[in-house]
């Protein structure tokens, strides 16, 4: 057999590369539905559990998650599209991402083991409001739907499951005398909601959204839009049951056909991280998150609704470190 030389200075470079390379280890992440995580060499990849390509908070991440991956170094931020804050809360949990967007009602749920949780998911650390979380109840203006008690007996999406909006239907059906069963129910996505409605395959469909909402927008396009009041004695046990919702106007012709202020109720959009995510991660994230919010708006003009000064409102569940070191800085803890 015939015997091959390696120059000595050849082997001793690729020793040299060798060595290093093993000196150096990738540290990988946890596993998660849109690959892998964790922190590798000099670049962090992490996941952002978000919801429905066809609601807010998708979006809403991807524009945050660029100005994320341009400003701070080595960071790579991949969005995931979920079932929203149910199942994100269960990633968290599972170690199946880093970071998630939930209603912040339903973290503390998580948090606490309430609910739809049935053992406390105590991983899971607060970084921030991102925007207000708004209950719209859509259907067409010409429809004979005028309240809450009027779907009964009609074709409704209730959310997707595993969402907040499926969680808050549930609650705002309750305290109206409601359930599911009361009417035919769906549990579509509100892109899928949003065809139906416009095509009359649907009578109504719960939202959770910012305001403007895009897609009821767009269903305006064809047809002109109700938005169901949430008022009166319900409110009042809505609001004294869960405390995590308040009043909320959407102002008079904030969509096509909608010519009075409609009385309804908002919660807190909030971003959320796994608890052992390294301090200066979450710091550099939240800093960039508050500091570039019009960066983000530019990417998406929900972005807008990011503010510092209501950053802390409605969070229950602890803060990360990293976090409550940038809300220091800024004099707020």
């Amino acid at each position: 057999m015939k015997r091959i030389r390696i120059p000595g200075l050849f082997f001793m470079l690729a020793a040299i590369m060798l060595v290093t390379a093993c000196g150096k280890p990738a540290q990988s992440g946890e596993s998660g539905q849109a690959g892998q995580s964790g922190q590798t060499g000099k670049t962090t990849e992490y996941l952002l559990a978000t919801g429905g390509t066809g609601g807010t908070y998708y979006p809403l991440g991807g524009a945050i998650a660029n100005v994320w991956n341009e400003s701070i170094d080595g960071m790579n931020v991949t969005v995931q599209s979920t079932g929203a804050s149910v199942e994100n809360m269960r990633l968290l949990g599972n170690k199946e991402t880093e970071l998630a967007i939930s209603i912040n009602s339903i973290a503390d749920d998580a948090f606490n083991g309430k609910d739809k949780f049935t053992a406390p998911i105590q991983n899971i650390r607060a970084i921030g409001v991102v925007y207000p979380e708004v209950v719209q109840i859509v259907t067409a203006k010409d429809s004979p739907i005028q309240s809450i008690k009027d779907l009964k007996g009609k074709r409704v999406s209730i959310g997707p499951a595993g969402s907040g909006t499926a969680v808050a239907a549930e609650q705002i059906l309750g305290v109206f005398g409601m359930s599911p069963g009361d009417f035919q129910s769906f549990q579509d996505t509100f892109t899928d909601a949003a065809d139906k409605l416009k095509d009359r395959n649907l009578d109504a469909a719960f939202a959770i959204l910012s305001v403007p909402a895009a897609n009821i927008a767009d269903i305006a396009t064809s047809k002109d839009v109700r938005i169901l009041p949430i008022e009166g004695p319900e409110l009042e046990e809505l609001t004294k049951k869960h405390p995590f919702y308040t009043p909320y106007p959407i102002p008079a012709s904030t969509y096509k056909g909608q010519e009075r202020e409609v009385p309804t109720v908002t919660m807190q959009a909030v971003m959320y991280g796994r608890e052992d995510l390294p301090e200066e991660v979450v710091y550099q994230l939240t800093k960039a998150m508050y500091e570039k919010q019009s960066e983000i708006a530019k990417g998406y003009a929900i972005g807008s609704q990011i503010d510092l000064q209501k950053a802390l409102d409605g969070v229950t569940v602890p803060l990360h470190p990293g976090a409550e070191k940038f809300y220091k800085e800024k004099g707020m803890k």
